[in-house]
């Protein structure tokens, strides 16, 4: 393990900052715990789900939302949350600010924010961030590329957001999936500021596939025991599905890699790896959206180069309690006491 890897873990898992804003330590060895965010269509809203084995999810409000999208998000709606950890002990939320329906549900009177025809399919301008220490309060913004940056009037679309700690950097870095009008979607990152309320940094490239006319889009960066960070990400060719690339650095120099992770025959989408408590075994939950119900597929590995299927929720070992038809999920770990606390806001009895 390098000494770049134990630093960012130590910030991470040792210190615990309450919602009070004291801090306590906090061990690897307290982690007992996972939840999962997730959002449906059905409502365009974020949605928390808990399990004390890393296989049993059961969704903390009875599959009702945690978080309305109406009341947060520029267009009425949110898709795509990701969560992690901050080495401040905050939780940190990026979520895209978007929402497909939303003509349907009387938001506005256009298929999309704006014309389709130049701006393409789901076109938005933006994220929903949050930050919490206790998953229950939290403050949020909005990030607007067009307004935060000049030189972005004609942005396509922004996509996907998700969080990690850049530990040369020493800041909180996101990273998406971008076009400028209509052109193909790549991935970029930028840093956001102390409070998580803007991107400071204007996006810089954070991977190039080898073939230019090949979408990438979805990425997820997990930092590895021998110190590089493995890129899961999605391109679209093969179907569409998961590959993955390896480098030195959280932000550059990542390596292609010509391997498919997923083992779906259809196409798939929204890549995250987690590690399972007291286990060598890492999962890779991805989003198949090719399959009617949708659902979430999973493949386990120890090594990052041989990757074992075990199946879909409620199809095998992975299951969900009360709530079905998850879309774009991430999962982190959670102390005992932060798993418990957030039950009891939510009137479930939650048992370890």
């Amino acid at each position: 393990m390098t000494t770049t890897f134990k630093t960012a873990i130590l910030l991470v898992a040792t210190v615990l900052v309450t919602s009070c804003g004291t801090k306590k330590s906090m061990n690897k060895e307290d982690l007992s715990a996972y939840v999962m965010v997730y959002f449906k269509d059905s409502d365009h809203s974020l949605h928390l789900a808990l399990s004390t084995d890393g296989k049993s999810f059961t969704d903390v409000n009875k599959g009702n939302a945690v978080v309305a999208g109406d009341t947060i998000a520029s267009q009425k709606g949110i898709r795509d949350p990701h969560i992690t950890r901050g080495p401040d002990g905050a939780f940190y939320v990026a979520m895209t600010d978007l929402h497909i329906f939303a003509k349907q549900k009387g938001y506005r009177e256009t298929e999309w924010e704006r014309p389709g025809e130049k701006y393409d399919w789901g076109n938005n301008r933006g994220f929903v961030l949050m930050k919490s220490y206790d998953l229950i309060n939290w403050t949020h913004s909005n990030f607007l590329f067009d307004e935060g940056y000049e030189g972005f009037d004609e942005i396509g679309c922004a996509w996907a957001p998700q969080t990690i700690y850049d530990p040369e950097a020493k800041k909180m870095m996101v990273y998406f999936t971008m076009r400028m009008g209509h052109g193909l979607t790549k991935l970029y990152y930028a840093y956001a500021d102390d409070d998580f309320t803007k991107l400071t940094t204007k996006p810089e490239p954070l991977f190039e596939y080898p073939d230019e006319k090949i979408q990438i889009l979805d990425a997820d960066i997990t930092p590895l025991p021998d110190g590089r960070f493995c890129m899961m990400y999605v391109a679209q060719e093969r179907p569409i599905g998961i590959k993955m690339a390896f480098s030195n650095h959280v932000n550059k120099g990542y390596e292609y890699n010509d391997a498919w992770v997923d083992k779906e025959p259809g196409s798939c989408e929204a890549p995250n790896v987690w590690k399972r408590l007291n286990s060598d075994k890492w999962v890779l939950m991805y989003d198949i959206y090719s399959i009617n119900p949708h659902n979430f597929g999973f493949v386990e590995t120890s090594d990052f180069k041989t990757f074992t299927s075990i199946g879909h929720f409620n199809e095998g070992d992975m299951k969900t309690t009360n709530f079905t038809s998850p879309k774009h999920g991430a999962i982190i770990h959670l102390t005992k006491s932060e798993a418990l606390k957030l039950a009891k806001h939510y009137n479930y009895n939650i048992e370890f």
